[in-house]
Formats: C-alpha cells, sequence, structure tokens
C-alpha cells in the first residue's frame, strides 16, 4: 500500500488492481476544501493513466465520509470572485466531473455521515456502499444555498424527481437505510466492512472483462441518459461495434470464451478511447 505525498487530504492507496481514494482531514470531518478538489482531479488522473489500476474506490479517514464544504470563513465561505463577470464553476462541481469522466468504475465507500458537497460529488460514482452509521443531506436550502458539484442532473436519474425534490426542498437529514430504500446507495453495511465490501464490488466490475470495453460502457451508459431518443443510442452502439469489433481484444475474448480459458486482454486505456460521441 503507498500513500501520496506530504500533507495530502487525498490519500492515494493501492490495493492490488483498485486504487483508493481517501478523503483526509478527519480532524475537520474530510470536509471539503479547493485543495481537496485538485486532488481528487490529480488523483484521477493518475488512475485513468495508470493500466494496471482498474478501478477506483472513494472513502473517508476517521468516522464521517465527508461533512460538506469547510465552513472555516463562515458567512463568507461561498463567495466567489468573478474574473470576467460570469458565475465561476462551483468546486464541487469541478469534482463531479471529474468523477465523471474516469475511465475507471468507481465505487464509493461512504463510511460514515456524508453531507453536502459530501453527498453530491459521490452522485457520478457507479456503485455507492454506506455504512450503518452513515446519514446524508441535501442541505442546501437550510444554508441559503441550492444543490451544486451536478446534483440538479444526477440526483434525479438515481432516486427520481419526487425523492430528489423532498430531499433538496427539506434540506433534512436521511439515514442509510431510507437511503438504500430510495436507491442512493445499493446496500448498507457494519462500518467497520464497508471498506473490504466496496473493495469486492469494485473488483467484480472489473474481474475478466476487457478494460477499454469497460471504459466506454461507462461513458455510453451515462452520456445516454440525456439522449434525446434510442437513435441516438443506437448510432452510438453502432460505432461502439464498429471500433471494437476490430480491436485485438475481441478476438482474445471469443477465443477465450470457446476455448474456456480467461481472457487475457490486451488494449489499453492510456493508448486512448475511440471517440463514439460524433465529436
Amino acid at each position: 500500500m503507498t500513500q501520496s505525498a506530504e500533507n495530502p487530504v487525498v490519500l492515494f492507496e493501492r490495493h492490488g488492481e483498485i486504487a483508493v481514494l481517501r478523503l483526509h482531514r478527519p480532524e475537520r470531518l474530510n470536509a471539503f476544501t479547493v485543495q481537496m478538489r485538485k486532488e481528487i482531479e490529480a488523483a484521477f488522473d493518475r488512475t485513468d493513466a495508470d493500466d494496471e489500476v482498474r478501478a477506483v474506490v472513494l472513502t473517508g479517514s476517521g468516522r464521517a465520509y465527508c461533512a460538506g464544504a469547510d465552513l472555516a470563513a463562515g458567512g463568507d465561505t461561498f463567495v466567489a470572485e468573478s474574473a470576467d463577470g460570469a458565475a465561476p464553476p462551483d468546486e464541487g462541481g469541478l469534482a463531479s466531473l471529474r468523477i465523471y469522466r474516469s475511465h475507471k468504475p468507481v465505487v464509493v465507500a461512504i463510511n460514515g455521515p456524508a453531507v453536502g458537497v459530501g453527498v453530491t460529488s459521490t452522485l457520478p460514482a457507479d456503485i455507492r456502499i454506506a455504512s450503518d452509521t452513515a446519514r446524508f443531506g441535501f442541505v442546501f436550502t437550510r444554508r441559503g444555498l441550492v444543490p451544486e458539484a451536478c446534483s440538479s442532473w444526477f440526483l434525479p436519474r438515481i432516486v427520481g424527481i419526487a425523492t430528489a425534490l423532498e430531499w433538496t426542498l427539506s434540506g433534512r437529514m436521511i439515514d442509510a437505510q431510507e437511503a438504500l430504500a430510495k436507491g442512493l446507495v445499493r446496500e448498507v453495511v457494519p462500518q467497520d466492512q464497508v471498506l473490504d465490501r466496496a473493495l469486492e464490488l469494485a473488483r467484480g466490475l472489473v474481474s475478466g472483462t476487457a478494460p477499454v470495453s469497460v471504459a466506454l460502457t461507462r461513458q455510453m451508459l451515462w452520456r445516454m441518459l440525456g439522449a434525446e431518443g434510442p437513435e441516438v443510442g443506437h448510432a452510438v452502439e453502432s460505432r461502439g461495434i464498429y471500433e471494437r469489433g476490430r480491436a485485438a481484444d475481441v478476438q482474445e475474448g471469443v477465443d477465450a470464451f470457446l476455448a474456456k480459458r480467461d481472457p487475457k486482454f490486451t488494449d489499453r486505456v492510456s493508448d486512448g478511447l475511440p471517440d463514439l460521441f460524433g465529436h
């Protein structure tokens, strides 16, 4: 297991083929800062570039996952300067968009309370699991704010519009069992098992799968949520089948299946992904 450089607020650990990114400000309940956003982005740049990393798990140090934005600046916490008169991008949104663009599957092990950006920044992950001590709060209206971190796009797609409206308008706290019932998290486990279970789920996503196919499939499913109709999906999938159909991985995948052996895929994410979206 390795750890990143001096005084990080996001620790980088390796558990075999899984990278664990650990929010690490336990004395502040892992409250979110600009430095944390920058380190999250850098960590995902690192995992995307490393073909030995097949999936990413996010978790927190100590008893919380992330208590939300660090409010050390008091009422001025959310005052942002604009260089050109336009609204600057919110920090949570930058983190969410980087997670959304990940070429590797992302699992979040929510080991404790996740509030504000601490929960909205988990929404672009592929799987979220929660410890039995986790609580969630989309508390923006109780702070005079509005939802951020792209949650107005992600949350209704995950839990449905009615639940998303109830949670965000009321700003009330949600326990782990309600989060499970509404589909925000996949399962609830004891706190001392949450990371191990997340690692198990992450390995299940990548065991015996082709890395490039996983990266493309992740992009396709997320991006098709905003498609105008199935015809758009058909066009994207047709390009995907055309591009992958000529790849070495497909020959290997079929040969391995017919020979009843485990495949050994050689195409690499770091060599670049084909553009399936016509850009």
